[in-house]
């Protein structure tokens, strides 16, 4: 598995280029993602660089002669981030700098809270309380330069570079109001000479630390761990296996196993490398390879993958793919790709932030400028007071708002829904859903085989023979056998005593009762012991098979005595949520590992047009990327570990809330119930809380727009108004106010 984790591979003929995958650190917002790929770029021997913020990952192509993955860690951690480049411990390095990130967010956030709200009280109640300034001066000192003093540091890595981003606007506004509080208490009379009122804005500084690190704190709450499914994958394969040399049995590491190695896989064991069978049978479940639930039957010249387990049998098999060749191991490699390709749409908030803090801050100079040479008598006071004004109103608190409270309002929204939303930017996408691709296993249909149909000739007998049958399947090691036993027992059936039981592998199983023979299986099992079914029940078997169904005989010594039929059955909800969907203009898709009779079956019944049968993992994700270069935004909506590739694939990713750890993992979207209704609600949820934070940005905006011209003084030569900074503070305050309120909104919005 290193080797995928390392994702070297040769890209030219030149022996030291190289392609490495990098987890990134300390990324807070796609622009610093758009940061550090520039400043990587500028590094000698770099070709190709391409950082994903929502995946936390760099791919960086390189020429190791030129340049080592040391410098490239230096030249990111000059600008404020950092890369692991330990690649044997990068998970656990990555984790624990993820979870000290956000105790230390969550601890900023508490504090920055509670000692803002006595000064926001002191600043709106009790201004004229004794020493009021030099009180809040001390409560919002440790806030802005303690608890705030990574926007400074940032701010200050980014300058160095020449880049600006949402921690330059803070640091600067804070810093300006914090210092300008601070002159004002220090020097009241500078300002009342020249008959001005020396207000102070301490309050202001410390709440905007306390509103930007709650946005940062619900950001990265919001995130995934995309590193957990690829864990869990590699996890399917066993550290240990049994290999047989000699015909003597020892246990080694499975790094070790080399092609051709003779291994012996026990009962429940997970086979470890891919390879063929070349002694005994049993059957292997191979779920997260076709995603179907029945195991398959597995003897002498069967393949057999890493990853699938094996059920009651055992059996030995030669090492034919090992390391990074095997299906597992592919399957690991295409879910990394697929995470941490560039994302089509990048957040709208950073983009704006982006244009935003940069002419933010060339407004505020220019506003001072403008003063110093045409201010007058009252030049300085004038220019400094616009300035900092124009920076107080554009404080961006309401922007780092707009977005998060829109998706925590959304996402707490979706929880009452059984949606559980894992990515906001799945949440703002599901609304231009056109295609949606349905596995069918577990998702159209239940996931598990069940009895829907008993047929026995002598009515009379239908007890005596339930109780032998039930006795027999109750021995058998076959999959279905389970689902007999279940319906029989829920029946009410009671066990017999049986004499020589005998299983006949991949045909079914015989035993004796009262001096009686008693077969049940397939048609080839009744053929070996030249037992003939009646014409007309022939018919109906047939009818059931083409519909998709397995049927099991079942024979008293030489008569046929009637047949059962088991099927995966389709969900009930299944239709009526394929048809809404269809309704509403979204083309529907079924893709499915099971065989092309099978699926037209399923497909016909659940009302789908467009159906592939005998699907791969692979193919699944690449029936998907199909789509999306023909301009579709695809939802994939799946259950098993051979979901998860097209998963990781597809614009929008959905998991069934009882399928497989790794579906739910790569998916960040998952459905609580099996009920595929929820999916049109989903993508309504979508279309509200997507609305919602255009709304929120809007308000976000309109006071900067209105405002910034305001406070920079443009109606001042008109009727002698200039904007106090109290009141733009207000106007801060009050976009805040009105961005949480109109999140709130979306708990009352219908799906």
């Amino acid at each position: 598995m290193e080797t995928i984790s390392k994702s070297n591979v040769k890209l030219s003929s030149k022996k030291n280029i190289v392609k490495e995958i990098f987890p990134v650190l300390e990324m807070s917002c796609a622009a610093c993602a758009v940061s550090i790929e520039s400043i990587l770029k500028k590094e000698e021997g770099v070709e190709d660089v391409n950082v994903n913020f929502a995946n936390e990952s760099a791919s960086i192509t390189y020429d190791q002669s030129l340049v080592t993955s040391e410098k490239l860690q230096k030249s990111v951690r000059s600008a404020g981030y950092d890369i692991v480049i330990d690649k044997e411990n990068e998970n656990q390095i990555k984790d624990a700098a993820h979870s000290i990130f956000f105790k230390q967010i969550k601890t900023r956030t508490i504090w920055a809270s509670i000692i803002s709200f006595p000064l926001i009280m002191i600043g709106m109640f009790f201004m004229d309380m004794p020493y009021a300034n030099w009180v809040m001066m001390a409560l919002s000192t440790p806030v802005v330069f303690y608890i705030g003093k990574g926007f400074f540091i940032n701010a200050w890595k980014q300058a160095k570079h020449r880049k600006a981003n949402m921690d330059t606007l803070v640091a600067l506004s804070t810093g300006i109001a914090y210092l300008f509080s601070a002159f004002n208490t220090f020097n009241p009379e500078f300002w009342e000479n020249r008959g001005l009122h020396a207000h102070v804005y301490f309050e202001a500084a410390a709440v905007i630390i306390a509103f930007i690190s709650l946005g940062k704190l619900l950001e990265e709450t919001a995130k995934s761990n995309t590193s957990s499914a690829l864990k869990k994958l590699i996890g399917l394969q066993p550290k240990t296996v049994t290999v047989v040399e000699n015909n003597e049995y020892r246990e080694i590491s499975v790094q070790d196993v080399s092609v051709h190695s003779i291994l012996l896989v026990k009962p429940g064991e997970k086979i470890p490398v891919d390879g063929e069978v070349i002694q005994g049978n049993s059957y292997v479940d191979e779920s997260m390879v076709s995603g179907e639930p029945v195991p398959v039957l597995k003897s002498v010249g069967e393949k057999v993958f890493a990853g699938t387990i094996n059920q009651k049998g055992s059996f030995q098999f030669t090492a034919e793919k090992v390391g990074s060749d095997t299906l597992l191991a592919h399957i690991i490699k295409m879910v990394q790709e697929a995470q941490g390709s560039k994302a089509p749409v990048q957040k709208l908030v950073d983009k704006i932030a982006g244009i935003f803090v940069p002419v933010v801050i060339g407004i505020s100079i220019l506003t001072f400028l403008s003063w110093m040479i045409l201010g007058g008598t009252n030049a300085f006071p004038h220019a400094l007071l616009t300035a900092v004004t124009v920076l107080v109103i554009a404080c961006p608190c309401a922007l780092g708002l707009a977005t998060p409270t829109a998706i925590m309002v959304g996402v707490g929204k979706g929880a009452e829904n059984n949606i559980l939303i894992k990515d906001a930017q799945s949440l703002e996408l599901a609304y231009k859903v056109n295609a949606v691709v349905l596995d069918k296993t577990g998702t159209i249909t239940e996931g598990k085989p069940v009895v829907i149909n008993s047929h026995f000739l002598d009515k009379s007998k239908n007890n005596e023979i339930e109780s032998i049958l039930l006795s027999m399947e109750s021995q058998s090691e076959h999959p279905l056998a389970e689902a007999i036993v279940k319906h029989l027992i829920n029946k009410g059936i009671k066990p017999v005593d049986l004499k020589e039981f005998e299983s006949v592998t991949g045909k079914g199983i015989m035993a004796n009762y009262k001096e009686k023979k008693y077969i049940a299986g397939n048609i080839a099992l009744l053929h070996d012991h030249n037992i003939n079914i009646p014409q007309d029940l022939i018919v109906e078997i047939e009818k059931a098979q083409h519909a998709g169904q397995t049927v099991i005989l079942f024979c008293e010594n030489q008569n046929f005595e009637g047949y059962l039929c088991l099927a995966d059955k389709i969900k009930d909800q299944s239709r009526e949520a394929i048809s809404t969907l269809q309704k509403r203009g979204i083309k529907v898709y079924m893709l499915t590992g099971d065989n092309q009779q099978t699926a037209e079956a399923v497909a016909k019944e659940a009302g789908i047009k467009d159906f592939k049968a005998q699907v791969l993992p692979s193919e699944k994700a690449a029936f998907v990327k199909e789509l999306q270069q023909k301009g579709k935004i695809v939802a994939m909506v799946g259950d098993g570990i051979n979901d998860a590739h097209a998963l990781a694939q597809s614009d929008v990713s959905i998991a069934m809330g009882k399928g497989s750890d790794i579906a739910m993992d790569v998916a960040k979207m998952t459905l609580i119930t099996s009920d595929l209704n929820i999916i049109p609600k989903a993508i309504q949820l979508s279309r509200n809380t997507v609305a919602t934070i255009r709304q929120n940005l809007f308000w976000a905006f309109i006071y900067n727009i209105i405002g910034i011209p305001i406070a920079a003084g443009l109606l001042y030569p008109i009727n002698g108004f200039l904007l106090d900074p109290m009141i733009a503070g207000a106007a801060m305050a009050l976009s805040s106010v009105s961005v949480v309120s109109n999140s709130l909104r979306l708990k009352f919005s219908k799906l």
